[in-house]
């Protein structure tokens, strides 16, 4: 095999709370990029470059999500080894990890971001001072996982104090519930796809609203005035920007009653089976899913070529 043809290593599973929904992921992408190029699949299950990733051959596309797989670490390990991938570098991926410092980057470019508190589950702070500050209807999530892991709800002084008290590890964060429209737009090179919205039937996009069938309804194109989708993909490509991430990512905002628009979270390797909110974002714009995982992958073929020709 020429040394510009690598092979695509697609990385799935990790040591995440997300570790199922990565695999389901790692084998759709895997798939659907074999269409396209020599593909291998690595099922990850410790935090390590699985053996067998060669940076004279491999190109790797992660579906890793959560922790180590999102974080950084992983990226952290690719880069030291010298090996070229696809999605955020070390850095973009820390910080849009960590809830807390992204909204604070996103905010510092006027992104419109939720009202919260972050503290560690050593320093909590009582239920009364957060009340007071953010009211009694909160959100509260831990500060760096993704797929709503460990989020709750909370209307009153008695269910926020239960639940801080069953917090005993880790950072969080306690945000004002706003009441609104969940939206969620990709981003590809620096350029908003189409914007999906979500509809739980429950009310709360939970992590069984996620990934029970039936229980989530998926609007693609979300119906909204012209001046609103660009207003929320305008809003997309500067919180990307802002955040230092590359290649793609997806990113999530509330459109609340009174039609401002908040900035949720930013996922830079999010759920990528057909049916996930990236692809049906893509779809809005003429990319179907084999397409698209063609373009993820495509800046770090092009980062691999590069290389290669250096002498």
């Amino acid at each position: 095999m020429s040394i510009n043809q690598p092979v695509i290593a697609v990385l799935a599973g990790g040591v995440s709370a997300e570790r199922d929904v990565s695999l389901g992921s790692g084998r759709a992408s895997a798939l659907a990029l074999a269409r396209s190029f020599p593909v291998r699949l690595f099922e990850v299950d410790a935090p390590a470059v699985p053996a067998g990733v060669d940076p004279r051959r491999h190109v790797v596309f992660s579906t890793l999500h959560g922790t180590f797989g999102e974080d950084g670490g992983m990226q952290r390990l690719l880069d030291a080894a010298g090996i070229h991938y696809a999605g955020c570098d070390a850095a973009g991926s820390e910080l849009t990890m960590d809830k807390t410092r992204t909204k604070a980057a996103a905010a510092a470019r006027g992104v419109q971001v939720v009202p919260g508190l972050a503290f560690a589950a050593d320093a909590k702070p009582g239920a009364a001072e957060v009340i007071a500050r953010l009211g009694e209807s909160v959100v509260v999530k831990p500060n760096a996982e993704g797929s709503s892991v460990g989020l709750a709800l909370t209307s009153s002084r008695d269910e926020l104090a239960a639940k801080l008290g069953a917090i005993s590890a880790g950072s969080w964060l306690i945000e004002r519930r706003i009441v609104g429209r969940e939206l969620s737009v990709g981003v590809l090179r620096g350029q908003a796809l189409g914007v999906v919205e979500i509809r739980p039937k429950s009310g709360v996009y939970d992590y069984t609203s996620k990934y029970t069938k039936g229980l989530t309804e998926y609007f693609a194109p979300a119906p909204l005035e012209g001046t609103q989708t660009a207003a929320v993909r305008t809003a997309a490509e500067t919180a990307f920007a802002a955040c230092g991430c590359r290649d793609y990512a997806r990113v999530d905002f509330i459109l609340a009653g009174d039609g401002t628009l908040y900035l949720l979270e930013i996922n830079t390797l999010p759920g990528m089976k057909e049916t996930s909110l990236l692809p049906m974002s893509a779809r809005c714009t003429g990319l179907d899913f084999t397409a698209l995982v063609r373009e993820l992958v495509s800046p770090a073929l092009q980062r691999f070529q590069a290389a290669a020709a250096r002498p």
